[in-house]
């Protein structure tokens, strides 16, 4: 991908007709994975299409029935396939880096069948390669695109988890640390719901993975439908949010498509991508957004001014507070619909960056949680006040967090000011 065809891209995706879903695939994966991460910016994009290019989930190409039998002699050792009674040619599901298909063991008990489509580690390295050295020459031009935007810390996160995907040991490495992470801690009621589907890593591999086949449907799936209960997206933002607030580790690809809604349980799947976030972060966010729910807009800033590396003399902090204090004054009782959480926390980073804070990077697997869970929100009830409906979990967290085997640190209550 060189410059003109990712400004072709765009256009596709901000233009006013519906982006050509086989047009975009055929630029490669970096487009198939920009394509993913607009597909939930419907405060930008808008729902038609949004929910088009969601069809990038689960949607895109399979491999003919052929190329899969020639990929499994390629990728299985002698003998797997004596395994399974049975392998269906024809896919369950289609996304960018592999395809699902289901099968039966030879015990009797149903599974699917995981297949990465192709090679695409050079081609996908290459675009990357390219288009970091466009977005570092553009932040050359315009350093605080760099602060704001951090566009080249997108593309490398971007990077590090499709590289992940495509070696599906790692979705089965992953899966296991989270699931012994819910175990260690299973006290902690907002864990309770949460399921793993059982992974045979006795079959599985770089390319292969064999794991239990799930007879509910996917949250995608379900908001397509409209039904999705509004209460299961809420237990859904509580589990995000003791992993990512409570024990800093967390599913890095949590879209719809990779969350399942079976028995009333919450499955996590294709965990290829872990992401970790630091604890001035996990410890600042977890303020800022409890400061949010309790409308207390001074130390939701003050929360702000706690995460960044250098601290703002006086009067520049007195100017932040004013600003954010207006960029807040209509947010409160606001539903998801009429102020969007994810570009409401964009403008808070713009505003904290212009007025000189700094931040380390790795900020966006957050901003991209935030992203999907918003847009999960957007979908399934545009009418809720997010915060609000969050305000009566926040003792169960703090009571969590803080206790003996939380790691939750307050840290001091009001941000440190320089003299000016």
């Amino acid at each position: 991908m060189n410059w003109l065809s990712f400004i072709a891209l765009m256009r596709d995706i901000y233009g006013p007709k519906l982006p050509d879903l086989e047009r975009l695939q055929a630029r490669g994966l970096l487009a198939v994975k920009i394509g993913q991460t607009f597909a939930l910016r419907i405060d930008f994009l808008g729902e038609d299409k949004c929910r088009h290019l969601a069809q990038l989930y689960r949607r895109t190409t399979p491999i003919p029935a052929e190329d899969l039998e020639t990929l499994m002699n390629r990728y299985c050792p002698a003998g797997w396939r004596e395994h399974f009674s049975s392998i269906e040619r024809r896919p369950l599901a289609a996304a960018s880096v592999g395809q699902v298909h289901r099968a039966i063991l030879r015990d009797g008990q149903e599974v699917v069948v995981k297949v990465i489509k192709g090679d695409f580690k050079e081609r996908f390295t290459a675009d990357v390669r390219r288009l970091k050295q466009l977005m570092r020459l553009a932040t050359w031009a315009y350093p605080k695109l760099q602060r704001v935007a951090d566009p080249v810390g997108i593309l490398e996160h971007i990077e590090e988890y499709t590289l992940a995907e495509l070696d599906l040991r790692n979705e089965a490495g992953h899966a296991r640390v989270l699931r012994e992470l819910q175990e260690q801690h299973q006290h902690w009621p907002m864990l309770a719901p949460l399921r793993f589907p059982r992974i045979y890593e006795e079959l599985s591999g770089e390319h292969v993975l064999v794991t239990e086949y799930l007879h509910g449907r996917t949250f995608d799936e379900l908001l397509e439908q409209g039904r999705l209960p509004y209460e299961e997206l809420l237990k859904l933002f509580l589990i995000h949010g003791a992993y990512m607030f409570g024990l800093g580790v967390f599913h890095g690809d949590l879209h719809p498509g990779n969350i399942f809604w079976q028995d009333g349980r919450i499955y996590f799947v294709d965990t290829g991508a872990l992401s970790q976030v630091s604890d001035t972060f996990r410890q600042g966010l977890f303020a800022f957004f409890e400061a949010l729910a309790l409308e207390d807009y001074v130390a939701a800033a003050c929360a702000i001014h706690r995460m960044s590396r250098r601290a703002l003399p006086a009067a520049r902090w007195e100017a932040y507070l004013r600003q954010f204090m207006d960029l807040y004054r209509d947010f409160s009782g606001k539903t998801v619909s009429q102020v969007s959480l994810t570009r409401q926390m964009m403008r808070t980073i713009q505003l904290a960056v212009h007025s000189g804070m700094e931040f380390e990077r790795g900020m966006y697997p957050i901003i991209k949680s935030l992203m999907y869970l918003d847009g999960m929100v957007l979908k399934c009830n545009p009418d809720a006040v997010l915060m609000q409906d969050m305000r009566p979990h926040l003792a169960t967290f703090k009571r969590h967090f803080e206790g003996p085997a939380g790691h939750l640190n307050r840290g001091r209550a009001q941000p440190a000011v320089l003299s000016s």
